[in-house]
C-alpha cells in the first residue's frame, strides 16, 4: 500500500462524516449477531452480492435532492444504516456487498458533476475502509463528460481502491454504445475492471410513459429489465464489444430480457438486411448470441427456472448473486442458487461468490 493510499484510508476511517458512529457500532453489532455461513457440500463458500445500492446525502444536497420516499430510501445512507445492512447481510448469508450508486448526475455540468462524483467516491472508499471484509464498491463517474469519466475511473481505482464503475443504461437519452463513450470503455478495458450497468428511471420506464401505468409496478417490473435489454443489445449491435473485446460488463436484473429471448437477436439482421448494413449481422464480427457469454449477469430472476435458463443461455461462469438491497425484492438469493437444480457444487460455489471474487479482486 502506498503512503498516499494508507493516509487516505486512515483519514477516511477516522475523519469523514460517512464513517460515523453507525459504522463503528456496526462492528460491535456484527460480533453480537449470528452470521449465516453458507455451505456447499459441507464446504464454506464466500458469498458476494454485486447488486447493492447506497447513496451519499452530501452529494445529493449538491443536486438539491435528499433521501426520502421509495426511490431515495433513507436506508441507502451508509452513515446511519450500516449496522442494519450488516445484520441483513448476516441473516441472508451475504458475506460481501459490492456497493453502487444509481446515476442521477448525468445532466449536470462538468464542474458540479466532478464535485458530486468526487464526494461519492471518497465516501464509498471510506465505508469500504471501515469494513474491508464486508464491502467493496463501484466508482461513480460523470459519463456525460467522457474524458472526465476516464480520469474519475482511474483515480477511483488507483487512489481509492474501488473495484470498477457503476453506470446507467443511457446517458441523457444517448446510448452507452455511442462512439462518444469509447474513451471510457477503452479505459475500463485497459484497467481490467468491471462495469456494472443498472437501469435508470429516465430510460425505458419514462420513455414508455403511460404504457407502464396502472397496476403491477410495471415501470420497474417491465421497464427496468427492458432498459438493460436495450443497453446490452446496443453494446452488441453497435460494435462496442468488438472494439473493446476485453470489457467486463455486468448487466443488472439478469441482463433484462436479452438472455431469455436471445435467439430473436440472431434472426433480426438476416430477416432485414437493409437495416443491418455491413454483413450477415451488420458490422459486428460474430453472431449476436455469441457475445452473451462474454458478459456477466446478476441472478435477480427470482425462481429456479429463470436461473436455470439464464445459466443455459450464458453459462454458470457468467452468473453473479444480486439482491438489489435495500429495495425489498428478495431476501433469498443465496437459497435460490442453492435450490436451483442442475448445478454442480463447483457451479454453485462460483455463482455464489467465486465468479464475483475474480471480477472484483476479492481474496478469500
Amino acid at each position: 500500500m502506498t503512503g498516499t493510499r494508507r493516509e487516505f484510508l486512515q483519514t477516511a476511517a477516522t475523519g469523514l462524516v460517512f464513517v460515523g458512529c453507525d459504522l463503528l457500532a456496526a462492528r460491535h453489532a456484527r460480533a453480537q449477531a449470528r452470521r449465516r455461513e453458507v455451505m456447499v457440500n459441507g464446504k464454506r463458500v464466500k458469498t458476494i452480492d454485486v447488486h447493492a445500492h447506497c447513496a451519499v446525502p452530501e452529494a445529493l444536497a449538491l443536486m438539491n435532492l435528499k433521501l426520502a420516499g421509495p426511490g431515495l430510501r433513507p436506508d441507502l445512507d451508509m452513515a446511519t444504516e450500516a449496522g442494519g445492512r450488516l445484520r441483513a447481510m448476516d441473516e441472508q448469508g451475504i458475506d460481501v456487498e459490492a456497493l453502487s450508486i444509481n446515476p442521477n448526475w448525468y445532466t449536470l455540468d462538468r464542474d458540479l458533476a466532478k464535485q458530486v462524483c468526487a464526494i461519492q467516491n471518497e465516501k464509498l472508499a471510506a465505508v469500504c475502509a471501515a469494513n474491508p471484509d464486508r464491502f467493496v464498491a463501484f466508482a461513480t463517474v460523470a459519463l456525460q463528460h467522457p474524458d472526465l469519466a476516464v480520469e474519475q475511473l482511474e483515480e477511483a481505482v488507483k487512489k481509492h481502491g474501488l473495484r470498477g464503475a457503476g453506470i446507467g443504461g443511457n446517458v441523457g437519452g444517448l446510448e452507452i454504445s455511442d462512439r462518444k463513450f469509447d474513451p471510457f470503455w477503452a479505459k475500463a478495458e485497459a484497467m481490467g475492471v468491471p462495469v456494472f450497468i443498472h437501469p435508470q428511471g429516465d430510460g425505458a420506464p419514462a420513455q414508455l410513459g403511460s404504457r407502464l401505468k396502472g397496476n403491477g409496478y410495471l415501470g420497474n417490473v417491465i421497464g427496468n429489465p427492458l432498459e438493460t435489454t436495450i443497453a446490452l443489445s446496443h453494446l452488441i449491435f453497435e460494435g462496442t464489444l468488438d472494439r473493446h473485446p476485453g470489457l467486463k460488463i455486468i448487466g443488472a436484473h439478469g441482463g433484462g430480457f436479452l438472455p431469455s429471448y436471445s435467439g430473436r437477436s440472431d434472426f433480426g439482421c438476416p430477416t432485414r438486411h437493409d437495416l443491418c448494413p455491413g454483413g450477415t449481422y451488420g458490422p459486428i464480427k460474430k453472431k449476436p448470441t455469441d457475445y452473451l457469454r462474454q458478459m456477466y449477469y446478476d441472478t435477480m430472476v427470482f425462481n429456479p427456472e429463470g436461473v436455470h435458463h439464464l445459466a443455459a443461455a450464458v453459462g454458470p461462469s457468467q452468473l453473479l448473486v444480486g439482491t438489489d438491497y435495500p429495495y425489498p425484492w428478495t431476501r433469498t438469493q443465496v437459497d435460490l442458487i442453492l435450490g436451483t437444480p442442475g448445478f454442480s457444487d463447483a457451479d454453485r460455489a462460483a455463482i455464489l461468490g467465486g465468479n464475483a471474487a475474480k471480477l472484483l479482486g476479492i481474496t478469500s
